[in-house]
């Protein structure tokens, strides 16, 4: 950041009122407010006041694609900063307003001290909107199926496993051991007919990713891979948007979190577990991709081999691990120079 004059604002979105603060170039404010959140306000009253108006910064949060794309439209130059950096300024001030914020977020902007985060399109939003709303359903299965069993124990009914499927072993229990309580009956076809209905949901979300992915020639690149299916390439393709954003790919794997935390001080120095930074959903996916290559034999024997001596030195579970982050950075390479997966390049 090399301004040496100019006008410079910041946000403090909340969703019925944005605290607005402009600083110039020495830090003095200019002029404070606060107006509905909207973006014709909030442009109408930066332009008002801000001639030479250089940088307007606001934290990543809930609101902040909405805005950042709204306000772009109107020629606003706004960025976002990344909400964990703004946190190590603002925690000082020894009160939280949303005013004292925004004065804050504009020192960050005047000094240039800050990460821009990247708002990516509309079409790496759409597609993770989809995928969340896929993990939310099998969540809500998942919590339905072991209501069920649990409620089932409460009268002395185990559940256990059948052949056939949970379906199938929840009408023989109907059917059968709920026989003498019939009273009990509609509670349990209750919960059942929604979980059949959310699996008729993620069907449907299914049938849909599975369209995508057929269409979508990166989606495609990227499941040449071992292990990788549609929701994994979706979810690298949302996560990363795109390829030129990382200069190398090897960044990948620290993007999403896969990287061990360094500490550092005086005589002290060692390497802490993953940091879990980034896309949780992604890092998810990568780690049971990676999952399926260590314990299945899937294609990619020598990325297996190769994980089986880490697990030899390390544990499978820190083998799988850092098998996702190979995986990581494969397909970003794979995508970057557009060719499909060869195991002798992910081994190099």
């Amino acid at each position: 950041m090399e301004d040496t004059m100019g006008v410079f604002a910041a946000l403090d979105v909340s969703q019925e009122e944005t605290a607005i603060c402009m600083v110039c170039q020495d830090g003095t404010i200019l002029a404070e407010a606060k107006v509905p959140t909207c973006p014709d306000r909030i442009a109408a009253w930066l332009m008002a006041r801000g001639d030479g108006l250089q940088r307007v910064g606001m934290e990543t949060g809930p609101l902040a694609v909405w805005l950042w794309n709204a306000l772009t439209a109107r020629q606003v130059p706004i960025i976002c900063i990344d909400a964990r950096h703004a946190n190590g300024v603002l925690k000082m001030m020894p009160n939280k307003t949303d005013r004292h914020d925004a004065r804050g977020l504009a020192q960050i902007v005047r000094t240039g001290w800050f990460k821009a985060v990247q708002i990516k399109s509309h079409e790496a939003y759409a597609n993770r909107a989809m995928l969340t709303a896929r993990e939310t359903l099998v969540g809500m299965r998942v919590k339905l199926e072991n209501e069920i069993r649990g409620l089932l124990k409460t009268f002395g009914v185990m559940f256990g496993k059948r052949v056939g499927g949970f379906k199938r072993r929840a009408e023989e229990i109907i059917s059968k051991e709920l026989a003498i309580a019939p009273d009990l009956v509609p509670i349990f076809e209750t919960l059942l007919h929604a979980r059949r209905d959310i699996l008729a949901r993620i069907a449907a979300l299914d049938s849909r990713i599975r369209a995508i992915a057929k269409r979508h020639a990166t989606v495609r690149l990227l499941m040449t891979a071992p292990g990788v299916g549609p929701i994994t390439a979706m979810a690298v393709v949302a996560a990363f948007d795109d390829a030129a954003r990382f200069r190398r790919s090897s960044s990948a794997g620290a993007y999403l979190g896969l990287t061990p935390k360094r500490y550092e001080s005086g005589e002290i120095s060692r390497n802490g577990r993953v940091s879990k930074r980034g896309d949780r959903f992604t890092r998810k996916c990568l780690f049971e991709a990676a999952n399926a290559i260590f314990c299945r034999k899937l294609g990619g024997s020598r990325l297996r081999n190769w994980a089986k001596t880490v697990a030899d030195r390390t544990g499978p579970r820190k083998a799988k691990v850092a098998l996702a982050r190979k995986l990581a950075v494969t397909l970003h390479a794979m995508w970057r120079t557009n060719t499909p997966f060869q195991e002798e390049a992910a081994m190099a």
